[in-house]
């Protein structure tokens, strides 16, 4: 017969090995998660339920001007399953070398249809005025890179709320209005009572990016009285920091300049202003850019046959 204290060294010892199984044993938590992950991939195997995709297939500019740019991003969804999955919110971030430009909350973005590709379009506006006040480097006429992240959130049967994260690089323009100057006005044919001129018009452009320019509509204002308006078809192409120059057919009465048509006789110096708005493509799509210059000065200029001289 064993004695006491041998008994309770052999109870002692067999604590410590059901304490160890125990340790072993997975605890409530560890089997209903086990439990749950092979329920959901019998489900997942039995009714094919699978996890959307998404991508990023384009970004592009639906306007654009000098105070702002629209911008829609086009993201294409796949929905494997033979249900609908709901894209319950969009989170959207621009940003540029690393500095936040605009983001923002899509709630309730709509509905994947079940074994369907679909096309979300996701707008935005970039303000410029906002930008530049936060970023001082950051200048009209420039070209700035950015990066767009987006977060869409869908719910989906068996797998719960998944995010598909995603990511997009590109270039923006910050536009820079045209400058102009009327470097002169040349006859081509004078009287009093109606004269037949060119406005010789300079286009200076200050922006990183060409400017093809293919329409004008303008007023003109020579010492203080307005010799006419006009939309004007006319293509050419002015290069990123480059000089175009384009003429423009213009009608007027002298007399009704009063005492500063004795200034324009005489060739002095003529004050003008001239304001209204240039067409122009460049390669983020067409731009209506205004044009202005105010307490200008030109040239008026006769042909040869009616007595002046007929340099450029």
């Amino acid at each position: 017969m064993a004695s006491s204290d041998e008994k309770g060294v052999k109870d002692g010892e067999h604590k410590d090995v059901n304490k160890k199984d125990e340790e072993h044993k997975p605890g409530f938590l560890g089997k209903m998660k086990g439990f749950m992950h092979d329920v959901g991939e019998k489900i997942e195997g039995a009714v094919g339920i699978g996890k959307p995709t998404a991508d990023v297939a384009g970004i592009h500019i639906s306007s654009i001007n000098l105070e702002k740019a629209e911008i829609i991003v086009d993201v294409l969804i796949k929905n494997p399953n033979s249900i609908p999955v709901p894209l319950i919110d969009i989170n959207y971030l621009i940003e540029s070398d690393g500095r936040k430009l605009v983001s923002g909350l899509i709630l309730d973005a709509g509905t994947i249809h079940a074994h369907c590709e679909e096309t979300v379009k996701i707008p935005v506006s970039l303000i410029y005025n906002d930008i530049k006040k936060t970023y001082h480097d950051i200048n009209p006429g420039s070209i700035i890179p950015y990066k767009v992240k987006l977060d869409l959130i869908v719910d989906v049967p068996v797998f719960g709320r998944l995010t598909l994260p995603l990511e997009k690089n590109g270039e923006i323009p910050v536009p820079y209005k045209p400058i102009i100057d009327i470097e002169k006005i040349k006859f081509q044919k004078f009287s009093f009572e109606e004269t037949v001129a060119v406005l010789h018009l300079k286009i200076e452009n200050k922006n990183e990016f060409d400017l093809g320019l293919n329409a004008l509509d303008y007023e003109v204002w020579l010492a203080d009285v307005s010799i006419g308006s006009a939309d004007l078809t006319q293509s050419t192409k002015i290069e990123k920091n480059g000089i175009g120059h384009i003429n423009i057919p213009i009608t007027f009465k002298p007399k009704d300049f009063g005492s500063a048509l004795w200034d324009m006789i005489r060739g002095k110096g003529t004050g003008y202003t001239m304001k209204g708005h240039v067409n122009v493509d460049t390669p983020w799509g067409a731009m209506k850019l205004p044009i202005s210059k105010e307490g200008g000065t030109t040239l008026l200029k006769k042909n040869k046959k009616d007595g002046g001289d007929d340099d450029d």
